[in-house]
């Protein structure tokens, strides 16, 4: 009965988050429907556009045709008529992936991991293909099989991360548990695959921390571009409300964009367009306001930025060697520069997932290509991260790690004596007792064994 209620909560979990995303689309959505046409509008495209929108939000792309009507009252060219978004509003996807990632994690503590996550996976595969079997805009075209299995593909993900992160180090009673002994049994290479996912963890963290910052800086530095863009657009409150919150959905997005220049190659912002520390070359970008940060001209100095993934893998190293220390595992080189290589390529494969996933098509024409290239990015942000986890990794030892463990070991071995010695004493009377026979290295009083006694003294003797 346990296993069941395990997998109707996960099931239940996967209802809820993706009943959240809908909503959370569906809310200013009908509020802008209202404001916009009033109680008259047709609000049967009110459930198509949330659908699409949420869908375009786990990575499906859009396919959108103008068309002929819409072509000649906007007096846009027929060129541009139809046209391709893949650039991914990534807040809807980490979302979802958090979401599962939790649910994964309650499920492992249960005890039935695996049953969880495939129950909240295959809920939310039903309720992604109700979506994509209704949600049908004119205008826009979504692959019905993308529709279904990237959504899908998202919380599966992040379920099993959750899931398997909990039941490694718990224990699941199955496979997991098999393997967990199999790596055991390496000897002074178990611990190298966990501490190389752990290192990639706090690698990508560090990463993401670092290009939030890098985003904060130059929002303050050019905010001025930025409101005379929304100035530009001439668009009223209602207007400027739902273009702050696309720029919210895109926000994540952004900072894969960041990212990716912080490590060196930069990302694109149209056909023939670089964004890089090295050097920028635009022409004419679209008049969004988010797209005033960027930079007009930069400096060869300003490379100077990439010391600052590297730093990230510096942090990632120094997790991962505090926490060998701390757990008394010190580890041989080998491993070592094994745990740091595991952590540069672990963080090359995820920018290389969110480069596909915040690259890609914004726009018809020239727009056809924007954001970071995902080959480039995976292998500088990889090398720099596995350059700094390098550094901290294989450096010796310092006075303090080895007073630390000498330590460890003292106490360890003060440990085992003190068990010896209770194992000695008798719980009943307090004596000791000898399981064989008494030692002859064993001790006991002088006086009670009768071998040394003062002479008594004649009271009639003088003193002195």
């Amino acid at each position: 009965m346990q296993r069941l209620l395990v997998a109707l909560l996960a099931a239940f979990d996967a209802a809820i988050a993706a009943a959240v995303g809908l909503v959370v689309l569906l809310a200013p959505l009908t509020l802008l429907w209202t404001l916009s046409f009033g109680v008259t509008a047709d609000w049967g495209a009110l459930w198509p556009l949330t659908g699409t929108l949420w869908q375009f939000g786990h990575g499906v792309p859009l396919s959108i045709d103008v068309s002929t009507e819409v072509l000649r009252t906007t007096g846009i060219a027929p060129a541009a008529a139809a046209f391709t978004l893949s650039v991914t509003p990534l807040a809807f996807l980490i979302f979802t992936l958090l979401f599962a990632a939790r649910s994964g994690t309650r499920a492992a503590r249960a005890g039935a991991w695996l049953l969880g996550s495939l129950s909240g996976s295959l809920t939310f595969a039903a309720i992604a293909t109700g979506v994509a079997l209704t949600a049908h805009l004119g205008a826009v075209e979504t692959p019905v099989v993308e529709a279904i299995l990237l959504p899908t593909a998202v919380y599966l993900v992040g379920a099993v991360c959750g899931a398997v992160r909990i039941a490694w180090e718990d224990g699941d009673g199955g496979f997991l548990d098999r393997i967990h002994d199999v790596v055991d049994s390496w000897g002074d290479w178990g611990p190298v695959p966990s501490a190389a996912v752990r290192g990639a963890a706090f690698a990508v963290v560090g990463t993401t921390a670092v290009s939030a910052v890098a985003v904060a800086v130059l929002t303050a530095a050019r905010g001025g571009e930025m409101v005379a863009l929304f100035q530009a657009a001439r668009v009223d409150a209602l207007g400027a409300g739902v273009i702050t919150l696309g720029h919210l959905a895109y926000l994540p997005t952004i900072l894969v964009w960041a990212a990716s220049w912080l490590a060196g190659p930069g990302f694109a912002v149209g056909v023939g367009t670089a964004v890089s520390p090295a050097g920028t070359q635009l022409g004419v970008v679209p008049g969004i306001p988010v797209l005033g940060l960027l930079p007009e001209s930069t400096s060869i100095w300003m490379l100077i930025v990439i010391i600052l993934p590297i730093g990230a893998g510096a942090f990632a190293g120094w997790a991962v060697r505090s926490r060998l220390v701390w757990e008394g595992t010190p580890l041989g080189l080998a491993p070592r520069a094994t745990i740091a290589l595991g952590i540069g390529v672990l963080t090359a494969a995820v920018a290389a997932i969110a480069a596909l996933l915040a690259g890609g098509s914004m726009g018809p024409g020239r727009l056809s290509e924007a954001g970071p290239a995902p080959l480039p990015f995976a292998l500088a942000l990889g090398g720099e991260v596995l350059l700094g986890a390098a550094i901290l990794l294989l450096s010796p030892r310092n006075r303090d790690e080895l007073a630390e463990e000498r330590t460890d070991r003292w106490v360890a071995e003060m440990t085992a004596a003190d068990a010896v010695s209770n194992a000695r004493t008798d719980p009943s009377d307090g004596t000791v007792g000898w399981p064989d026979g008494p030692s002859t290295n064993d001790t006991a009083p002088l006086d009670d064994a009768g071998g040394f006694r003062l002479p008594r003294r004649d009271p009639r003797d003088p003193v002195g």
